[in-house]
């Protein structure tokens, strides 16, 4: 009786370890496969518009500042960055989530103590957390910027150091491309602050410098005139938000009178309306004869 209780114990244990619980761990590795895929998938969909001009599902709970005047081509490939980012980002969190998961079933299976494992991974996290919190840094900001859409590919920002267009947004990292063709590699995590050029409207300063003895009133009469005629062509009437305003004298110094002249205009239009209008103010200030400050100080310097 006692040889044949054995046997029977024996063969419990060999059906226990030979078949149920490596049917158990193939069970939880499956599972785990198949949420991994069909939760890829759907972030797949997600992030991907149902039409070319539509905006990705992922994207529609959050708010877009993409400037109006950008060309579709550009908005479309900011969405579409944008909403890869933010995806890359989900899949690698549930891929995460799935193998913890799955690894700790295991080792339950195998009838491990996973407690000290939680406990070890725990301290490991720390550790790793203090040692990478640069990293980490750099991670959280560029969430947040993609999810609150600070800047995106086409804007042209200031990010302090670096002043340009944005050419892509990352989780780590912001590349901008500065006036002279410079490709600059920005840390989000140093980011301290934004300044958006192209969202919403901006403001076309134009500062036209006069000499003392040119008479003010006439020079601002002329200098207005100049800008509303400019606004009106073809080419830049699309642009201009509101007429030209005349600020009047902006500020006086030893060498010269500066008037002032603002125009509201579309996003990222203000830099060619500027020079449009600086340009049209210089020619008729020279038809009117309206003296600038350099033969001022000429003469002055002459007669010294």
């Amino acid at each position: 009786m006692t040889v044949q209780r054995l046997a029977f114990e024996l063969t419990d244990t060999n059906r226990e370890w030979l078949v149920e619980r490596p049917l158990a761990i193939a069970g939880y590795v499956l599972a785990a496969l198949i949420l991994r895929f069909v939760l890829h998938r759907f972030i797949d969909r997600m992030t991907k518009p149902r039409h070319q001009s539509s905006k990705p599902g992922l994207l529609r709970p959050f708010q877009e500042r993409a400037p109006k005047g950008l060309p579709g081509v550009l908005v479309n490939e900011r969405r579409t960055q944008r909403a890869e980012t933010i995806g890359s980002v989900l899949k690698s969190g549930v891929s995460v989530v799935l193998l913890v998961w799955c690894v700790l079933q295991i080792l339950g299976t195998l009838g491990l103590n996973v407690a000290p494992f939680i406990a070890s991974a725990g301290i490991v996290g720390v550790a790793l957390g203090f040692g990478a919190q640069n990293l980490v840094r750099d991670f959280i900001s560029g969430m947040f910027m993609l999810l609150e859409d600070q800047y995106g590919v086409g804007d042209v920002v200031d990010l302090g150091d670096a002043v340009g267009t944005v050419e892509s947004v990352g989780l780590r990292v912001t590349t901008v491309r500065d006036i002279s063709g410079t490709l600059w590699y920005c840390r989000n995590g140093e980011i301290l602050r934004v300044g958006n050029m192209s969202q919403g409207y901006a403001v076309a300063v134009v500062d036209a410098p006069i000499a003392h003895a040119a008479n003010v009133h006439r020079a601002c009469e002329v200098a207005l005139r100049a800008a509303l005629e400019t606004v009106e062509r073809d080419d830049l009437a699309g642009d201009v938000l509101e007429p030209p305003e005349m600020l009047g004298v902006n500020s006086v110094t030893p060498e010269s009178v500066t008037l002032r002249i603002t125009v509201r205009t579309r996003a990222g239009k203000q830099w060619a309306v500027q020079r449009a209008i600086a340009r049209a103010v210089l020619e008729a200030f020279d038809d009117n004869s309206i003296d600038a400050p350099l033969p001022a100080l000429l003469a002055s310097s002459r007669a010294d």
